[in-house]
């Protein structure tokens, strides 16, 4: 074996003491010095390990409360010279440096900081690592001779790895530093999009995306696309990248995607419908069935009832945590899905659902919370990169305009929000037929508007003529009313849109001739 590197000493300076003493230990087990600082040296000197105080090695105390501690020649001397350059050798020799082999540093926790919408300034600054990564880069450019660890998931390989061969090999030791470099790309990442966000301008001059590589998966959107997902350092949201999947097969690229789509869904029902239970059931990223109810399984089964045909193999989330009961009822309802998400399963559902589909993924996504309101999606284009705003807006029945037919009650507003939020996620143009409390049809993805009104009447079928007072909510303007006219001579009783169109007019005058309430919205949700 070639490129050994034995390790004689190592300087420990940790945030997160994760198995911490027993690394240490570990470490001099195989005669290995100890070098640490400050919280790090008396974590371990109470756990009864030797170590060098840092201070003995610069000649300097730790200074304005830990600010400087490790900025000095005689650390990153120790961590940047050539063990094989007789030039850095002398120099070492002249100013009684000893060579530092391994470094085990992980920075300030200054996302899990800023994670908090109420952190003060002051407090998010002060979690700005300045020694760590500045120790991480040195390390990790003289991998060569230095071992760089930045994560307890290392130590045991590492420990392993200087049992086996007497020191490190240049392979983990490449392996190691790119980590390292990853991980100081990824923390300045967190730390230049926090202190833009908290501008006046809404985005940064030039934007610096870091995401850590969670799995590859088993191809893209087709088998002949390689593919993989990575996780957004820091989130803390609930999001199916990181979540529990307590059953089932490996996720797929198009099961993530379709999975993503349905928890923003049912997201939105739990924060506009408080204190109902919310289900969603999409397919191809858009939501064949939305539905609110007393009862995460009556919700649920309005959902797939929505369109049973479209939800064979489909995704069912929940806003609502899955019992034993609503298990059963999800296995007598459902013919076969994909996936099915909540924030959590009981221990019998989860053996319920996986006794009937085997390969069906559960996703457990814990607890719904909302760190910040300032959230952004981004779409790559050859050449660049698209960024905005991530669409928040939830209906505000108190804000529409009552232009035209009946005035609409409260029960017809609730059932006008919740198509209206079905509308939201669909892909443009968009028409969502609702009512009862759950969407009926949908029309999507299409290039006029007109065909995405006759497909939701067609999806809506008999649902809509059993309907008392369905309702049809568009996710854009209707240029013209010939849009409007099909949804009427469907039988739609009252039609939500943003309004804004020059022919405006037109689509209040048929729905004033038709005696069909007409609200305005004046918010568009454009979804491409």
């Amino acid at each position: 074996m070639t490129g050994i590197v034995p390790i004689r000493r190592a300087l420990l300076s940790v945030s997160d003491k994760t198995d911490l003493v027993p690394f240490a230990r570990s470490l001099i087990d195989v005669g290995v010095e100890i070098v640490s600082t400050g919280g790090t040296a008396q974590a371990l000197q109470q756990a009864g390990v030797d170590v060098i105080h840092i201070e003995s090695v610069t000649g300097f105390p730790e200074m304005m409360n830990g600010r400087v501690k490790t900025l000095h020649p005689a650390i990153h001397g120790a961590l940047l010279a050539k063990r094989d350059n007789e030039e850095h050798i002398q120099a070492m020799q002249r100013h009684d440096i000893v060579p530092i082999d391994l470094v085990c540093v992980n920075l300030y926790p200054f996302e899990r900081t800023v994670a908090d919408p109420d952190v003060a300034w002051n407090d998010a600054i002060e979690q700005i690592d300045i020694g760590g990564p500045c120790i991480l880069r040195s390390a990790a450019k003289n991998h060569d001779f230095v071992t760089v660890v930045t994560s307890p998931m290392q130590y045991d390989q590492l420990i392993n790895e200087i049992r086996t061969h007497d020191g490190t090999t240049l392979e983990l030791r490449r392996k190691f530093a790119a980590a390292a470099y990853t991980r100081t790309a990824a923390y300045d990442t967190a730390i230049s999009m926090w202190m833009g966000s908290q501008r006046e301008a809404a985005f940064p001059t030039t934007l610096k995306v870091s995401y850590a590589h969670h799995s590859d998966l088993r191809y893209g959107e087709n088998p002949h696309q390689h593919a993989a997902v990575y996780a957004t350092p820091g989130w803390t949201e609930p999001n199916v990248v990181t979540a529990r999947q307590l059953a089932g097969k490996e996720l797929s690229y198009n099961n993530l995607n379709d999975a993503s789509a349905a928890l923003q869904v049912v997201e939105d029902l739990h924060r506009a419908f408080i204190g109902e239970a919310g289900a969603a059931v999409i397919k191809h990223a858009n939501p064949c069935g939305t539905a609110i109810a007393n009862s995460a399984t009556d919700a649920m089964q309005k959902a797939i009832a929505g369109d049973p045909l479209a939800a064979f193999g489909g995704i069912l989330a929940l806003n609502v945590d899955i019992d034993a009961e609503t298990a059963a009822a999800i296995v007598e309802t459902a013919g076969f899905l994909e996936v099915i998400i909540a924030p959590v399963f009981s221990n019998d559902a989860t053996k319920i659902l996986n006794k009937k589909w085997t390969n069906a993924r559960l996703l457990a996504v814990g607890p719904w919370r909302r760190t910040s309101e300032r959230s952004y999606d981004t779409h790559t284009i050859p050449g660049g990169l698209l960024m905005q705003e991530h669409d928040n807006a939830l209906p505000k029945t108190n804000d529409w305009q009552h232009v035209a037919g009946p005035k609409p009650d409260d029960v017809l507003l609730h059932d006008a929000a919740l198509t209206c939020i079905a509308a939201k996620h669909l892909k443009s143009n968009a028409i969502a037929i609702g009512g009862r409390g759950m969407i009926l049809g949908v029309g999507c993805g299409q290039v006029d508007r007109v065909t995405a009104c006759r497909l939701a009447v067609e999806k809506a079928g008999e649902k809509l003529t059993q309907s008392d007072r369905p309702i049809a909510a568009s996710d854009a303007f209707f240029p013209f009313d010939d849009g409007p006219a099909v949804l009427i001579d469907a039988g739609v009783k009252c039609i939500v849109h943003p309004g804004g169109s020059k022919r405006d007019q037109d689509t209040i005058d048929l729905c004033h001739k038709h005696d069909v309430t007409c609200l305005l919205t004046g918010i568009r949700h454009f979804r491409h």
